[in-house]
Parts: structure tokens; sequence; C-alpha cells
């Protein structure tokens, strides 16, 4: 299927990565299938995309008029069985493997066989994903930044059986999405996680170790490195639970000690400080 012939596309997943996806797709003209397993999760998730709508039309990056036409774009369900109309779909759920298995081996069976499948994982291996599903050289990895609305580029990974036809049409897909796609080879932590991570880790050592405070840590980073944000302050905004397992997945799938979970990262975890999405991380978020 060429991009050109992609008119409705599937988000499975509505959480943060999910309905930035699903905004960014119905903002460029598609028609989105949001699916989720919770009627609640798919509101919270139309509610979080017109309240970035607003924002986008207040900053004029959207004319006021297009937000309703973008809205309408967007169709919430939690009937699996909706996919089927999909000509695209994207994966976001959470980062688990066996819930990636369950929900990948139901799309795989409603989709129509020329479907591409891709999936938005940060860090659990293309080629491993790909073998779940009946269509191996029909799936890819399309990783996208968060703030997905924001951010412009996308990693665009290839499984060991991806196609050259599948990697085209989705670094195709992905410009005229507005994004800046960069081709990666199938990798723990593919490019971003894998030089992201160990920082992340690092700065947590250094807290750990009494060298320095959060909030000197990430000022040495922000006014020597001229990084926008701190890595700590980072990792709350990722969520410290979603580091730590990529932490995991890194040091699983490369075997170096380098890559070992900080114990603070998952002392923190254990304690349920998660950063922003809970309410204290390094730096506490009062409501």
């Amino acid at each position: 299927m060429t991009t050109e012939q992609i008119k409705t596309v599937a988000v499975l997943g509505a959480g943060t990565m999910g309905n930035g996806i699903a905004h960014v797709f119905a903002r460029s003209g598609f028609s989105v299938l949001l699916r989720d397993i919770d009627q609640r999760f798919l509101d919270r998730a139309m509610d979080t995309i017109g309240k970035n709508l607003d924002c986008e039309a207040k900053k004029g990056k959207l004319a006021e008029a297009q937000t309703g036409t973008v809205l309408a774009r967007l169709k919430p369900v939690t009937d699996m069985a909706a996919i089927a109309a999909a000509d695209f779909v994207v994966e976001a759920v959470p980062e688990k493997m066996e819930i990636k298995r369950a929900v990948l081996t139901e799309a795989d069976r409603i989709l129509h066989p020329e479907v591409i499948i891709a999936s938005n994982t940060s860090s659990i291996s293309m080629t491993a994903l790909a073998a779940i599903t009946k269509r191996p050289d029909r799936f890819v990895g399309m990783h996208f930044m968060n703030p997905v609305p924001v951010m412009v580029l996308v990693e665009v990974i290839r499984a060991l059986q991806t196609s050259d036809a599948t990697f085209s049409a989705t670094m195709e897909l992905a410009k005229r999405l507005g994004k800046t796609p960069v081709a990666v080879n199938d990798a723990p932590g593919f490019v971003s996680n894998r030089v992201l991570m160990p920082l992340i880790n690092e700065a947590a050592y250094c807290v750990m170790e009494g060298v320095a405070t959060p909030e000197a840590v990430d000022a040495v980073m922000k006014l020597g490195m001229n990084h926008p944000m701190g890595p700590l302050e980072l990792a709350d905004f990722i969520g410290l639970d979603v580091c730590v397992d990529i932490m995991h997945v890194l040091h699983e799938g490369l075997g170096d000690p380098k890559y070992r979970a900080c114990p603070l990262l998952k002392k923190y975890v254990a304690a349920g400080y998660l950063g922003r999405k809970s309410g204290k991380g390094f730096y506490p978020y009062p409501k």
C-alpha cells in the first residue's frame, strides 16, 4: 500500500504517546481510530487532544476554526474489531512485552493483510515484535518523541524482516505528518534511548552518591551543555518507571553492566515516585 492510499489510521493505546500520535495524524488530515480498552482512557485522551489543539490555536500554529475539524477526524473506540477499516496502524500500548504481544496478535488477525503495523516502542526489539505477527515484512518501528505534537523527530526502525517497501512508505508517511524521519536499525534502545537513558541514569547516580542535588545536576547540564531540560527534570517528564524499564531492556539486550539501572531510580519507582504523572519524582509536582 502506498502512502497516498493511506486515509484511515488506527492508533492502539490512548495514553500520553497514543493521544499525541492520534493528534498529529488528525491534524495532518487523516481519519483516526483511537482504540483503548476502557472508555475513560479515551475520554481523557480526547480531552487532552482538545486542550492541546486549543493551545496550538492560541499560539497561531493552527487556525481556531480548524480545531473542531481536527477533532471530528478522531473516532475513539473500545472494540478492536473497529480497526478493520484502518489502512495503517500505530501500536502505542504500555512498554510491556506481554501487553504488546496480546494487542499485536489481535490486531494482526483483524487487519487486511496489506496493512502496515508500526510500533512506537521505545526500546523493545522490533525484530521480536515483528515475529509475533503474520506480516513481519509489513512491520516497522515508528518511534515518536514526547510531546508528539511538538517534537519533529521520528525514529523509523527497521526490523530484520521489514521490507524495503514498508520502510520507504513509513519514512514518507512521517514526512506527511510534518516530522523528520531518521532511519535506524533494530538494536536495544535504538539511538535515542541508548544515548539518553545512560545520561539520565548517570545523573541519578550523581544524586545518590551525594555529588550534587537534582537542581545542581540539571543546572550544570542546562547552563553548561545547553540542554533545554536537565536530565532529571526530563526523567520526571518521561516517567521514572519508563526509564527503569528501558534501562532493563538495554542491560538485558547489550549485556554490559554500564546499563544497570541506578538503585535510586529503582527505589523511587518502588515508592511510587514516578515523576510528573504521580506528583513526585526528583522534584515535587503539587496538583
